[in-house]
């Protein structure tokens, strides 16, 4: 028999682990209630799927923490009740063989759980994959590259990247938009919580998903599925507008590209690199299709798929070198001097 210290101290260090675990816990699970542009933030839906994906998760959760209550509250009754006692040693405890009613009870009772959770989680996908584009609805085609997001407006002529604009929508305006998701390459993942689930971008198929937003903002996501040394850095924006912004946002992506005489030797330097096999600018003879749409680069909040802000002093070190701010990106590192940079920077800076 174990000395009565012996056993104190391991009760307190068994409690002391299970504070820790729920320590550790809350601190993973709070910060999923705090700021709205919390990348897993995905208890504060702000869109129809998003909506409908939550109250099935909140039934799933709600069960699992009845049988967790009842489980944890039956295995702490026995450890009380049965727990060792001085002279236990000279009796042996009852001997129980069985009973046919605890056996029919923990087979059926799971049974019919598992049987209601099918039922509500099939009900919830079907309402969600079966939906149809309505009058008015927006149509974008989002293509995973590693490691950054092309997005296309076929409906609309716009090609853009990294950020998917959409309408808000109302009770007066309802104004969903619906994704064909494809792949350039490897298997990606399109999550933005807060709007919707997780669908897959697999190549040489096409999937499709909707979102309904209700409040403008911009929403971050990124790619769930593991596609490669970035892929952490294969972040998503989505900006909500109200429609009267979301019009304006078409009206100024649809023109061509600015050009601007204070930048006629920027042009000149991408031009005469090998900047125009990749990207592509509207209104020009670039016309490539590895890279990003830069018709409009300056419009964006983001460089290199979220890996820096889209300001001047980052946009001069993604064109210096590239590698430093992703590695394994297929933007090479130019060489080009530092005045051809400059010049470079001052003739993007004018694609907005």
């Amino acid at each position: 028999m174990r000395p009565r210290s012996y056993r104190y101290h391991s009760t307190v260090r068994t409690l002391s682990l299970f504070a820790s675990a729920l320590t550790c816990i809350i601190v993973i699970i709070q910060p999923a209630f705090g700021k709205v542009d919390s990348v897993t933030n995905i208890f504060r839906p702000l869109s129809q799927p998003a909506q409908e994906i939550k109250e099935t998760s909140f039934l799933v959760l709600a069960i699992c923490a009845v049988i967790f209550v009842i489980v944890g509250g039956l295995l702490v009754y026995a450890i009380v009740r049965f727990r060792h006692r001085p002279g236990d040693e000279a009796t042996e405890p009852p001997q129980v063989y069985g009973s046919n009613q605890i056996e029919t009870a923990w087979t059926v009772l799971p049974i019919l759980i598992v049987f209601v959770l099918i039922l509500v989680t099939s009900r919830t996908i079907a309402d969600i994959q079966n939906r149809k584009p309505a009058i008015g609805s927006v149509s974008a085609t989002v293509v995973g590259h590693q490691w950054w997001w092309e997005i296309r407006y076929p409906e609309l002529g716009i090609v853009t990247a990294n950020e998917l604009h959409v309408a808000a929508s109302n009770e007066g305006n309802h104004r969903p938009t619906f994704l064909k998701l494809q792949s350039a390459d490897v298997a990606h993942s399109f999550w933005v919580p807060q709007l919707g689930g997780k669908t897959d971008l697999i190549p040489n198929r096409e999937n499709l998903m909707w979102i309904a937003p209700t409040e403008p903002g911009t929403y971050l996501g990124n790619c769930a599925e593991y596609c490669g040394m970035q892929h952490a850095r294969m972040l998503l924006r989505v900006v909500v507008h109200t429609p009267q912004e979301f019009e304006q946002w078409v009206r100024e992506q649809q023109q061509p590209a600015v050009e601007d005489a204070s930048a006629s030797e920027g042009r000149k330097v991408f031009f005469a690199n090998s900047c125009v096999s990749c990207h592509a600018i509207r209104g020009t003879s670039a016309k490539g299709v590895f890279g990003p749409d830069l018709t409009h680069l300056m419009s964006r909040q983001t460089l290199a798929s979220g890996a820096a802000l889209n300001s001047h002093d980052s946009l001069r070190a993604w064109i210096r070198d590239p590698q430093k701010l992703k590695i394994g990106c297929l933007m090479p590192n130019m060489q080009m001097s530092d005045k051809e940079v400059d010049q470079l920077v001052a003739y993007l800076e004018t694609l907005r």
